[in-house]
């Protein structure tokens, strides 16, 4: 017999997962429990599904109370459904001894299953730079085939989920060109978006220079120096023997600024990111460096 408490707690609905307004063929709203070995992984899906401590908790809420979301999939060609949404609930499924899962059936087109997977698992907590990247580059790229759009406002539309500006949308997707080891210290958060974006534009080549560079002197590059290394690349100048010498410069040097958090907090909107912020304090010290002045349209950079 169940838990009295989870008597408490309802199934959510499809429309109520998603939003009644969003158009997608459907036959109907039932709930069908799916074999798990016909539940296949999206393509390219872009998030982590690890055997941590929330998915031990995940599990064990499973096994005492059954799956109370149910998963969101279409038909596959051939076998079995794709998953769209209930990754981390079908694998929670198979450590609780489970051997179906309940699933609303949809019919939609790949841009559109891409739309809904990447908007369902923002909604998870802990996601890695990396994952943002690829996920905000699927989305990017599936709405740019729903329809002709300018490049900023297609980014724009992509971080209203998460409400991030169209230019942190496009810095993390610039992210997706980075070569995995200077990515993993992005996600180890050695490396900062903005200085992750600037040497995006890089080689893999390049970028491989940079990651020597870092293992050796044991140092990371700021922003400012991934910008350097991007401009001497763009004029033909960039070898490995400058890349060893911009990171070695920081090492040199004895300037150290921290800016408290309580001090610059009230400078920024409730609910700012430290990348949006990081974001634009840059934008801010590079108009003041080009003589430019004034205050930033905080349409166009927040």
């Amino acid at each position: 017999m169940r838990n009295k408490s989870a008597a408490k707690i309802q199934l959510r609905s499809y429309d109520d997962l998603f939003g009644g307004g969003k158009q997608i063929n459907s036959e109907n709203n039932q709930v069908v429990e799916v074999p798990l070995t016909d539940l296949l992984p999206f393509k390219n899906h872009p998030f982590r599904v690890l055997d941590d401590e929330k998915m031990t908790e995940l599990a064990e809420s499973i096994r005492k109370y059954g799956v109370l979301t149910p998963g969101i999939v279409r038909p596959c060609p051939g076998r079995g459904y794709e998953l769209i949404a209930g990754h981390r609930r079908k694998r929670a499924s198979e450590l609780a001894g489970n051997t179906t899962m309940p699933v609303f059936i949809r019919h939609c087109t790949d841009d559109e299953a891409v739309v809904f997977m990447v908007d369902s698992n923002f909604q998870r907590e802990n996601i890695l730079p990396s994952e943002k990247a690829r996920a905000y580059a699927m989305k990017y790229e599936a709405l740019k085939h729903q329809g002709t759009k300018k490049e900023k406002d297609t980014a724009q539309e992509v971080g209203e989920s998460t409400g991030d500006s169209a230019r942190t949308v496009q810095r993390y997707i610039r992210l997706t060109c980075l070569i995995e080891k200077l990515l993993m210290y992005v996600d180890q958060g050695k490396i900062l978006l903005v200085a992750g974006e600037k040497l995006s534009y890089l080689t893999q080549e390049e970028q491989g220079w940079v990651a020597k560079a870092i293992v050796a002197g044991n140092t990371f590059p700021s922003a400012v120096q991934a910008d350097r290394m991007k401009n001497l690349k763009y004029d033909g100048k960039l070898t490995e023997k400058k890349v060893r010498e911009i990171l070695a410069g920081k090492k040199h040097s004895r300037l150290s600024l921290t800016l408290p958090e309580r001090r610059i907090r009230d400078y920024f909107p409730d609910g700012y990111t430290k990348e949006q912020m990081e974001e634009v304090i840059y934008s801010l010290l590079a108009r003041w460096k080009n003589g430019e002045g004034g205050s930033i349209d905080a349409g166009t950079h927040i």
